[in-house]
């Protein structure tokens, strides 16, 4: 049983914590942020040394290893975003009445950087670890990039919870491109999706060998599909889940709500009507 139990309790820990730790740096004072992206910088530059050193190393201890430089690649991922290093050409919210195609292309523009430096960093990780036994960080980084991706989508199309506190000062222009709504008809494809894909490797997991690396592997691989089918329902649920990460969000001070200007009509995935989001004050918070 520890074999399934320890690799999911390592992966779960990270995630908490790593959400955590990405929420209190882009909160704390913009002077800090240099120190802290040229740190992560290191860490993801070491991460991918490692991956090179470990792709063909399939123990459980490889398994292990994998799992932490993709944590690893990913965090650098999330940093230089929400520090405002790495997001778009557009750095500024939608215009009042923005909607349709022209404000799906501002969404697309306000992340643009940020989603190629990913895609770059995942071809990376393909080529260190190409027809090599240990190919574990890189599928761990799809399962990242999926539930991103998934994530991003369903916020801009709708949902009740749009987890506005978790947004940085400096990133409040994001706001406009958060839309509130009871449900959009994405969602449930993208549960049933993560869902079904979850069943499938914990099936695998079941199946392998006590004490293999493939194992250890399908148990992290399903956790990570596990956690975004939950964070998927975090976006639906009245459950307060701030609370899991009070400590992360300590230095962002107070937030207010800003207008969500336009919709995805073009997208035609709206199936009950807008709740906007309260206008703000001063430019703020996170997502």
């Amino acid at each position: 049983m520890l074999d399934y139990v320890l690799p999911a309790v390592y992966a779960l820990f990270l995630w908490w914590f790593g959400t955590g730790a990405v929420l209190f740096l882009d909160g704390l004072p913009s002077i800090t942020f240099r120190k802290t992206m040229v740190v992560a910088t290191a860490v993801f530059a070491a991460s991918m040394l490692g991956l090179a050193s470990t792709a063909g190393d399939a123990s459980v201890s490889g398994a292990y290893a994998a799992f932490t430089f993709a944590f690893f690649a990913w965090a650098w991922q999330e940093i230089s975003f929400y520090l405002g290093y790495v997001t778009g050409p557009r750095r500024h919210a939608c215009p009042e009445g923005c909607r349709g195609w022209a404000h799906l292309g501002h969404g697309i523009q306000v992340t643009l950087y940020h989603e190629i430096k990913i895609l770059l960093t995942g071809a990376v990780m393909w080529w260190l670890t190409y027809d090599s036994p240990n190919q574990l960080a890189f599928w761990c980084f799809v399962i990242l990039w999926s539930m991103h991706q998934s994530a991003k989508l369903n916020v801009f199309l709708g949902v009740p919870n749009l987890s506005e506190d978790f947004l940085p000062d400096h990133l409040s222009f994001l706001r406009s491109f958060l839309t509130r709504r009871p449900m959009n008809l994405l969602f449930p494809l993208s549960v049933t999706v993560t869902t079904v894909a979850a069943a499938w490797v914990i099936g695998l997991a079941a199946e392998a060998e006590a004490g293999s690396f493939d194992l250890a592997a399908y148990t992290f691989l399903s956790t990570l599909l596990v956690v975004g089918v939950l964070e998927h329902w975090f976006l639906v649920l009245p459950l307060p889940t701030s609370a899991l990460w009070e400590w992360g969000l300590k230095t962002h001070g107070s937030h207010h709500d800003q207008e969500g200007r336009g919709d995805d009509s073009a997208l035609q995935a709206v199936v009950a009507p807008v709740t906007p989001i309260a206008p703000a004050s001063p430019p703020v918070v996170k997502s």
